[in-house]
């Protein structure tokens, strides 16, 4: 069993940065495995933010956030980032770190999908508000 440790999260101003972290216990994100944002705000569906794959970096990430919102990895994959700049309070929601790690890789268009994933993370509270 996965277990992914969530941090960063937190309460920030109209305007402000965060930076989540989110790293499975014991693995690194190998050339086969994903490794996901979502979030859910009060009263709304878990959405995608944004993923990034293993064996090339790809990361897509949401039309709500891109330009906003940056995935990245540390170099010994066993780290997941989401750095989030010029917060709104429409992005205060418990934010989700998924991930997947199979022998199969999934293609792009699969990785916003939340059924790509097999472990999830407990969320971390973002709030964003004056």
């Amino acid at each position: 069993q996965v277990r992914l440790e969530e941090s960063g999260g937190g309460w920030v101003q109209p305007g402000g940065s965060l930076r989540l972290s989110c790293a499975p216990s014991g693995r690194t994100l190998s050339r086969s495995s994903v490794m996901a944002w979502f979030r859910q705000a009060p009263g709304k569906e878990r959405e995608f933010v944004a993923a990034v794959r293993g064996s090339d970096g790809n990361s897509p990430v949401a039309n709500s956030v891109k330009g906003r919102f940056t995935i990245s990895r540390d170099r010994a994959k066993t780290t997941v980032f989401l750095q989030m700049n010029s917060l709104s309070p429409q992005d205060t929601a418990v934010y989700f770190c998924a991930f997947r790690d199979r022998s199969s890789l999934p293609i792009v268009s699969a990785m916003p999908d939340p059924r790509t994933y097999d472990y999830w993370g407990q969320g971390t509270q973002v709030t964003v508000s004056s």
